[in-house]
């Protein structure tokens, strides 16, 4: 069995985008990622956890730009946000929103990208959405970029083309990031998981109710529970996705199923146990794996060296 940890990996995607040479003989930290060739960029859902995590990958990545768009629902427009070391007016989310767009990164909920998403596509955007909305939908590429980037061949930008690429679940991802290489050694058979997720996969006002329920629990005080209708502070809980007629939450088969696109493989058979737990950052998991073929230590260690 092995066990595995990964923080934020809502913005996995763009954290793996391959950064650009620095220059050598400079000590200080040379920003190049504005530039008028680049693509024009949007953030949707900016105001929230996730999408103030896009903001941050993306400095941090010195992701080439030409200009860049900040939207978010009619009652965060007109907040300011620093990026980059400017300061820029957050706009309402409309329909004209993508008009100029090459790239549009969405992090505000199933529903919005459902309505919002396709829109953006037919004017030539192409959508990376972090929300279950188009997951498993056909014909839309579910990414992971170290894992099966060739579902995501066709789509370039500048083409004039917009597209769909949905990113597929945080427990997902940091599963598929460390057992990919070894699948591909030896064919996983059957996949067992435990994931223990944090509050910042619920979001900010999950996160903040976190640390005000710790301290009301220490105050002795009742705590305070709006987003996961039960005390989070120093307990431990199924997902708060609900539960389906199978006996799993919506969680757990999120994995099963999305695993199963990305590995291209119906086959494959995995459970998956999902829990909370009461800690801000950094989910973890516990996998057991079966294979279909011998897998010794040698193979192990150079998967684990990429």
């Amino acid at each position: 069995m092995a066990t595995f940890t990964h923080q934020t990996p809502q913005t996995h995607f763009l954290s793996r985008l391959p950064l650009r040479a620095k220059p050598r003989h400079f000590s200080a930290r040379v920003k190049m990622s504005l530039q008028e060739s680049a693509p024009s960029l949007a953030v949707v859902g900016v105001t929230g956890a996730v999408g103030q995590e896009f903001l941050s990958v993306l400095s941090d990545r010195d992701f080439p730009y030409s200009s860049i768009k900040m939207l978010a629902s009619k009652r965060s427009a007109g907040k300011r946000v620093a990026f980059d070391g400017h300061e820029y007016t957050v706009e309402e989310l409309t329909a004209d929103s993508f008009n100029g767009v090459d790239i549009a990164l969405f992090s505000a909920g199933g529903s919005i990208s459902k309505e919002f998403g396709p829109l953006a596509a037919e004017k030539g955007t192409i959508v990376v959405d972090n929300s279950s909305a188009f997951r498993m939908v056909d014909g839309v590429p579910l990414v992971i970029p170290e894992v099966n980037p060739e579902a995501m061949k066709g789509i370039k930008v500048g083409m004039g083309k917009g597209a769909l690429i949905a990113n597929p679940n945080c427990s997902t991802i940091i599963c598929l990031m460390a057992v990919t290489p070894l699948h591909h050694h030896a064919k996983v058979k059957r996949m067992v998981v435990s994931t223990y997720q944090a509050a910042s996969g619920a979001g900010a006002a999950a996160m903040e109710e976190l640390v005000q329920q710790t301290r009301e629990v220490l105050e002795g005080k009742p705590p305070t529970c709006n987003i996961f209708g039960q005390q989070y502070a120093f307990n431990l809980f199924s997902h708060n996705a609900p539960i389906l007629d199978n006996g799993y939450n919506e969680e757990e088969m999120k994995l099963v199923k999305e695993t199963r696109k990305i590995w291209n493989d119906t086959e494959v058979k995995v459970t998956a146990t999902c829990i909370r737990v009461p800690v801000m950052r950094a989910h973890a998991e516990s996998v057991n794996l079966q294979f279909e073929n011998p897998l010794d230590e040698h193979v192990i260690s150079i998967s684990r060296l990429g």
